[in-house]
């Protein structure tokens, strides 16, 4: 039976409101590096370690954003675990979300100072060189109607060469974080390996289909061992807006790992409240036989104890929106997995972080009453492929091209935010906890070496770029 192991910590967390951000105590942090061990012994400890001696990290790091991202105080302990074991190298690597690039994001959350202090070798897969795979979960849009409008993808080379390919060598963790997710339910392990196709093919099929492509990648790729950090976790969603988290975050103070990455999950999505049923990804990885005879939670040995964990928390978006930015959306089709709910993410986060203005509108979805778009009179930003094909003609006819903004395919979330941050009158280097100077070397750092990211130009918030 397989077994999913299940740590609460006993450490006091902060008694600040959640938001402010804080690093753990030391307290909590010498009692995440005594479970993490725990956790790993118990489930093989240095006899994970396969014939390279080499082990893959791959955090959950989509971004700087506090309650966002994989804790680095587990980070750290799960590297220094591994090392300890014997480890010959230790990697962290990772392909942060759209809107961002890896090597920025590894300095805003440690994980670059964790490398510099520990001799792990950070890799930015944003930057690798890229192999073509095939997303198989379902035929293409032109045969089918509900088919992938995107069928193939690039995958970064080393986790082509390192984690399939060489899967019989190589040790492969995933250390996601715990998170209700507004378009994917849950952002756990399954989710997480969402950062190996480049940015350009995740724009794509972003909707109804997103669960499916998931578990195509899960098809390809299985980590070895998979450990949830969850000494926060995120409800209404993956990316709460700071002033929110007295709300959004829950001090669960928990660790949850096992070698079934299906499995941990259901175990995970269980502290939600949530069953199989209530997550797509998770149903169709069980039906897919990837859950290794899993098919519900009851077919998984906990070591430890949800027993107290009985409500259902919300996944989806906390309603509150600035309320002079004008919500328009299709109603014969507007999906919350992409058009909706990663705009609507955006938006509410620059209006209560970061001061964002209103006075425009935004049209999402399939499917719109002419008669209200047509009395549009303010700036507009049309996100997804639907509603520019529906509507885009008809609103630079009566406002003018200058005033019409677009984000196409499902989820273009760097050209949606840069659409947002001249509309809200946002400039982009307020986002990152980092100095200007800095954030814009390591831009052209990444820029030397290749990165594929979509990144917003910086000038958005000056000239309309989208």
């Amino acid at each position: 039976m397989t077994t999913v192991y299940v740590r609460k910590l006993k450490a006091p967390h902060q008694n600040e409101s959640f938001t402010i951000f804080k690093p753990l105590n030391n307290e909590l942090r010498q009692e995440i590096q005594t479970t993490v061990k725990e956790i790993f012994d118990k489930a093989g400890g240095k006899s994970l370690l396969k014939s390279s001696k080499d082990v893959y990290i791959k955090p959950n790091g989509i971004d700087g954003k506090p309650y966002c991202f994989t804790r680095p105080e587990v980070v750290d302990a799960t590297v220094r675990y591994w090392f300890e074991a014997g480890a010959r190298n230790v990697y962290i690597m990772e392909n942060s979300t759209q809107c961002n690039f890896t090597r920025l994001v590894f300095e805003i959350t440690g994980y670059a100072d964790i490398c510099r202090k520990t001799g792990a070798r950070p890799i930015y897969l944003d930057e690798d060189k890229t192999v073509l795979f095939e997303f198989k979960g379902k035929s293409s849009s032109q045969y089918n109607h509900d088919g992938y409008d995107l069928t193939k993808f690039e995958m970064p080379v080393t986790v082509v060469d390192k984690l399939i390919n060489g899967k019989n060598e190589n040790l492969y963790i995933n250390v996601p974080k715990l998170k209700t997710h507004s378009m994917a339910i849950v952002t756990l392990g399954v989710k997480n390996q969402w950062a190996f196709p480049r940015h350009n093919d995740r724009r794509y099929d972003h909707n109804y289909n997103l669960h499916y492509k998931l578990v195509d990648i899960l098809g390809y790729v299985q980590p070895d061992f998979t450990l949830i950090e969850g000494i926060e976790g995120t409800i209404y969603g993956h990316y709460p807006a700071t002033k929110l988290a007295d709300t959004c975050v829950i001090p669960f103070k928990m660790l949850i790992g096992g070698d079934n990455v299906v499995a941990a999950d259901i175990v995970a999505s269980r502290i939600f409240g949530l069953d199989v049923k209530d997550v797509p990804h998770l149903h169709i990885a069980v039906k897919k036989g990837f859950a290794k005879g899993v098919k519900s939670i009851n077919d998984i040995k906990i070591d430890g104890s949800i027993k107290e964990y009985k409500k259902r928390y919300p996944t989806d978006l906390y309603e509150t929106f600035p309320p002079d930015v004008d919500i328009i959306m299709g109603k014969e089709l507007c999906c919350k997995e992409g058009c909706r709910n990663n705009p609507l993410t955006l938006l509410q986060v620059l209006y209560h972080d970061y001061n964002g203005k209103g006075g425009w509108s935004l049209v999402i979805g399939k499917g719109h009453n002419k008669e209200l778009i047509k009395s549009i009179r303010k700036p507009v930003l049309i996100t997804g492929h639907c509603a520019i094909e529906e509507t885009y003609t008809m609103l630079v006819q009566q406002l003018g091209k200058g005033n019409v903004y677009v984000s196409g395919q499902c989820n273009d979330l760097a050209a949606s935010a840069a659409a947002m941050f001249k509309l809200m009158k946002v400039n982009p280097l307020k986002l990152v906890n980092l100095s200007p100077l800095k954030s814009v070397k390591l831009l052209l750092l990444a820029k030397l070496h290749g990165t594929k990211a979509n990144v917003p130009n910086l000038l958005s918030r000056f000239i309309k770029t989208v």
